[in-house]
């Protein structure tokens, strides 16, 4: 009888992804030079979301041809970015009659997966682009909040709107989730008027702010997120940071940048001739959420009253999650 196998030891993960690992362990001589297959098991790590789509929870257990460790693990249809995994071994040596002889499974190492490489941005902005729509005229950026936030901002914060940390709404492997802090805008238009909505489900006082004070020759424009809510209409996230400062030092590794002059969500003209004005442009087909790097002082704009009505709050976008179902706006690396 052939003599047992050892427990696979030092279980090591690296080269972490969005979608793949590498993994390795500690052998035996003996064992390396019999082992025809490696069971890995693999599964998400507990977690406390009662609302977690139940198909994520299975265990896998994929089983692989023995190869030279490190071993690469891949695969969009059960890895997930920025997702808590567990993770054990067995070797096995296969028996003539098709049967295994298996090792004792290792102990358990808990990793963590990666988020979106710029690759995996790229195919999501390209995926944006066709859904983007024409170019429509605006002049202001806004942002609507209760009377609390700017009489907080005002007294605490000597009028500078303070960036904040990004919430995890969107697409969970958006390298800005959680991870970038700014100030959200938006500057989306109505078709008949031109001019921003009158209602807004963030807040009923509005504050309005001269599209050149946040988007001009100095500014970096990048590309984040494309998403939707299990709704028909998409959301195309943007950030917009000083050249140089540490919101842009931040994107310029992790994010698609665009040319100001030329893309389809959000541009910036230049004068062609003297005594004449930026022309500022909005995507007409998708709700742009941008997302400015930098405090924000109330004198650069106004605070007023929206005509219209202040709208739920559960029709904001906070932390809401991207329908992982939805064609248009995902990617084959998870969600």
């Amino acid at each position: 009888m052939d003599a047992p196998l050892c427990t696979p030891c030092n279980i090591q993960i690296c080269e972490v992804t969005c979608d793949s690992f590498r993994i390795m362990w500690d052998m035996t001589p003996q064992d390396t030079a019999r082992a025809t297959h490696f069971f890995i098991d693999l599964s998400r790590k507990e977690s406390r979301d009662p609302n977690r789509f139940k198909h994520r929870d299975v265990p896998t257990k994929l089983v692989a041809k023995a190869v030279p460790l490190p071993m690469a693990v891949r695969g969009h249809w059960f890895l997930s970015p920025r997702t808590e995994y567990c993770v054990a071994v067995q070797t096995a040596v296969r028996q003539p009659d098709g049967d295994y002889q298996v090792s004792e499974w290792s102990q358990v190492v808990e990793f963590c997966t990666g988020d979106y490489a710029m690759e995996h941005l790229q195919q999501l902005l390209d995926k944006a682009k066709g859904s983007a729509g024409r170019l429509l005229k605006f002049s202001v950026f806004y942002r609507n909040q209760h009377p609390e936030y700017f009489d907080f901002v005002r007294r605490e914060c000597g009028s500078l709107m303070p960036p904040a940390l990004k919430d995890s709404s969107g697409s969970h492997g958006s390298p800005v989730n959680g991870k970038l802090q700014g100030v959200f805008f938006s500057c989306n238009t109505e078709f008949d008027t031109g001019l921003p909505p009158k209602d807004s489900p963030y807040g009923p006082l509005r504050f309005q702010i001269p599209a050149g004070h946040l988007l001009n020759p100095n500014i970096s424009l990048y590309f984040a997120d494309f998403y939707c809510m299990y709704t028909a209409y998409h959301y195309v996230v943007l950030v917009l940071a000083p050249v140089g400062s540490a919101g842009d030092t931040f994107c310029r590794t992790r994010l698609p940048l665009l040319e100001l002059g030329s893309n389809p969500f959000l541009t910036y003209i230049e004068p062609q001739r003297p005594g004449e004005e930026p022309l500022y442009c909005h995507a007409s087909d998708v709700i742009l959420e941008v997302l400015f790097t930098e405090p924000v002082h109330l004198d650069q704009g106004t605070v007023e009253q929206i005509s219209g009505h202040h709208q739920l709050k559960s029709l904001t976008t906070a932390n809401a999650k991207k329908d992982p179902s939805c064609k248009v706006c995902n990617i084959s690396v998870g969600r």
